[in-house]
């Protein structure tokens, strides 16, 4: 009988056997592999986490159909319905789509509080470093070339000064911010963007509009909130170095270290050289700046009991940077034979978060910058020294449907300059500016139902310098369904304007400055509307819809004329009014074949009512569009990215109504393609054409530089009101001048590149 009974058990064993399945396969989000995602097989209790490779296997899985849920942090939370089939090993790849699509991520730039992105009654836009590295480039300023409605626009030829344009809104009108701290500002703005490097970035927030209840007076136009890398999750080591045929070398190094179980350290260093001399436009002058830059930068976190916050940051960048007659050497700085424009920047940050411990959550935030600028505009001498120290404490607390945000803040700036800038108005005499900026403000966001917010604001500083400054603030979200989502911002701004570290035109060149009045703020008023929708098809395609219609009234708006005298500016507070309007919208596709499109594109009418006349304002486009289409190529390791802008006439500045430069740019582009391949582990390589179709602004123009041949105007005849004189030397009576820019003067060239991820 013993013989019988163990042929039925084997049989017994073998059907039993043959009833169970198995899953396994690859998690990915952007095409890289994902570690520590989470999948389960919902209402039973198979499951398991992915490892450092994305991969993932379920054994032994009873025959029946499940509901298999796959979820990550920042990443779309994915059920999808299987089979499980009787002895068959089933292979499940998924590609998870960023939290950036489906506004599930936190953000903190709206509200100054943690909050979800959909949930927030400010609208936020979020980008990624995997959206930047569609197009990589050495910096946050270049970065931000693909993002819709946001432009860097260079100011000089020579030394490549720039500033970022929110909706038409010149660069002043932009805060940026590093961890939420304002610690890029003033005469950072003009050279400390392009020092920020990619490496440190976890995420970058962007607000459109009215911000200056909680942030200050400078977010009048919209913030850049810069969100730092956290030592938690940082990769133990991360490397990424691209050259390209231009010589332009970037080298970008992270890592982080645990000395001890609480305390976790993580270090980013930049490195960017460019010393090659190009002369495209045979004007023998550089076509692009060249530099030299380093940037350090280390964060660190302590673990407290409670899980109480306390990180420290600091950063320390220097830079050399020159650009000029292509002769010139640094033996010629600050002389009048060979035109050059030297600047030396040496710049210091420290910034840090404090919890403090009560059961009341209240937060300390600090930061320190110190920035030293030593430069030489042909024989113009410019010295700059600028601190800025600042502390902030806030309190956050709900009370039953209301969502209460309180605090006080100081700032304390610095700044000294050997310009007529800091001069006293009445004695002439070399001011240095101490301006203490005390504050406190109030937010109240009610929760009125379930689908309705309103948030309100107000903000009260005291400036030592102008007196009181008072910016309320509103907004309204309505969620129609968890699909469609409007929302509602208005506020004011108020802004004290540090003249020479915005207007570059003030410093290059051989005009002389005028200021004719005392200068007085400026304050502006903003009303935002905005539209949000999501579409999920039968097929598995997501689509995001994202429009606003936006409006901004200044008063006060200081305006550099530079029409009534070719060899001088003029300032002064505008006798009128400014406006900027317009309509705004993107989209983002993801297609179930791989395919994914992000795209925008904005119509906005900026101008200027001065003693009743209205013009355009200079140097701002009417339409500006972007786009980043990604395409995996299915069953090989390829991805192909391809980025790009364009943009509509601008109005730009002649000298004269014989300069025989264009008035107005032409429709141009900037257009660029990737290929990276991803099938070494922990290893991307990466390469591809910037500026596809080599657009540069010499096109159709008989020269960008005006008189780049007598940068010092030692042949240019003056009459005696300073009028320049036409000669058969000078026919078109004009002066040495490089602020005819609009586009990167920088056309085709290839790049290479790896990127090594070590978690």
């Amino acid at each position: 009988m013993k013989f019988p009974f163990f042929i039925i058990s084997l049989g017994i064993t073998i059907i039993s056997s043959a009833q169970f399945g198995s899953i396994n396969g690859t998690i990915l989000s952007e095409d890289i592999p994902l570690d520590k995602v989470s999948i389960i097989l919902k209402g039973t209790k198979f499951g398991t986490t992915t490892n450092d490779s994305g991969n993932y296997i379920i054994s032994e899985i009873p025959v029946g159909k499940y509901v298999l849920q796959i979820a990550a942090v920042g990443k779309n939370k994915i059920e999808k319905t299987i089979q499980i089939i009787s002895n068959k090993k089933q292979l499940l790849n998924i590609n998870l789509i960023n939290s950036f699509h489906e506004l599930n991520e936190v953000v903190v730039t709206g509200t100054l509080k943690e909050v979800i992105r959909s949930e927030s009654p400010v609208p936020v836009e979020v980008y990624t470093p995997t959206y930047f590295k569609k197009n990589p480039t050495p910096n946050i300023y270049e970065a931000l070339q693909n993002v819709n409605g946001v432009r860097p626009q260079l100011n000089c030829n020579v030394c490549n000064t720039g500033d970022i344009h929110i909706n038409g809104l010149e660069g002043p009108y932009t805060m940026v911010l590093i961890d939420g701290m304002p610690i890029v500002s003033s005469l950072s703005t003009v050279y400390g963007l392009s020092g920020i490097p990619n490496s440190l970035v976890e995420r970058i927030e962007i607000v459109k509009g009215p911000a200056s209840s909680l942030y200050g007076s400078e977010a009048v136009g919209g913030l850049i909130n810069i969100i730092t890398k956290k030592t938690q999750t940082a990769a133990l080591l991360s490397a990424d170095i691209f050259s390209t045929t231009w010589l332009e070398t970037n080298v970008d190094l992270s890592f982080k270290l645990n000395p001890s179980k609480k305390t976790s350290i993580f270090t980013g260093i930049n490195i960017f050289n460019y010393d090659h001399i190009v002369d495209n436009n045979n004007d023998n002058f550089t076509d692009v700046t060249l530099q030299k830059r380093i940037s350090f930068f280390q964060k660190w976190n302590f673990e407290r009991k409670n899980n109480y916050v306390f990180s420290l940051a600091a950063r320390y960048h220097y830079e050399d940077r020159w650009g000029g007659d292509i002769r010139w050497n640094k033996s010629f700085r600050g002389g009048d034979s060979i035109y050059g424009e030297s600047i030396y920047t040496k710049r210091f940050e420290l910034m840090g978060s404090y919890q403090l411990p009560f059961k009341e959550k209240l937060m300390l935030a600090f930061s320190y910058s110190n920035h030293d600028q030593d430069s030489r505009y042909g024989i113009t001498t410019f010295i700059a020294q600028q601190r800025i120290a600042f502390f902030q404490l806030t309190w956050d607390k709900k009370i039953n449907t209301h969502d209460l945000l309180a605090g006080i803040a100081l700032r304390y700036t610095y700044y000294d300059d050997n310009t007529p800038a800091t001069n006293n108005f009445i004695t002439l005499q070399n001011q240095p500016q101490k301006t203490w900026l005390p504050g406190v403000f109030f937010q109240d966001e009610l929760s009125i139902t379930k689908n309705q917010k309103l948030l309100m604001g107000i903000r009260f500083d005291y400036n030592s310098i102008h007196g009181n400054i008072f910016t309320p603030r509103l907004a309204y979200k309505l969620s129609l369904n968890n699909n469609n989502i409007l929302r509602l911002n208005a506020g004011t701004g108020f802004r004290v304007v540090n003249l020479f570290t915005e207007d570059h035109a003030a410093l290059t060149g051989a005009r002389e400055v005028v200021i004719k009045n005392e200068l007085l703020p400026e304050k502006s008023y903003n009303i935002n509307l905005n539209f949000l929708k999501k579409i999920y098809t039968t097929t598995g395609t997501y689509i995001g819809l994202d429009a606003s219609i936006f409006y901004t009234y200044f008063t006060n708006r200081i305006i550099g004329n530079y029409d009534l005298d070719p060899n001088k500016i003029y300032y002064d507070n505008l006798q009128g009014f400014a406006e900027s309007k317009g309509i705004s919208a993107n989209i983002d596709i993801n297609f179930k074949n791989g395919i994914k499109l992000i795209a925008g594109c904005t119509y906005m009418d900026v101008s200027i009512v001065n003693n009743g006349i209205r013009s355009q304002q200079i140097l701002t486009e009417k339409f500006t569009g972007t786009w980043a289409v990604s395409y995996k190529i299915k069953k090989t390791n390829f991805s192909v990215d391809y980025t790009g802008n364009i943009y509509s006439p601008m109005r730009l500045p002649l000298l004269s109504e014989f300069d025989p430069r264009k008035a107005t740019s032409p429709w141009w582009s900037i257009q660029n393609i990737q290929l990276t391949y991803n099938g070494i582990r922990k290893v991307e390589i990466y390469g591809g054409i910037k500026n596809l179709l080599d657009w540069t602004p010499t096109k159709n123009n008989p020269f960008i530089i005006s008189r780049s041949y007598d940068p010092f105007d030692k042949n240019v005849k003056f009459n005696s009101s300073g009028n320049v004189i036409i000669t058969p030397e000078n026919p078109y009576g004009l002066t040495f001048d490089p602020t005819y820019v609009y586009a990167p003067n920088q056309g085709l060239r290839f790049f290479i590149g790896a990127r090594v991820n070590i978690k």
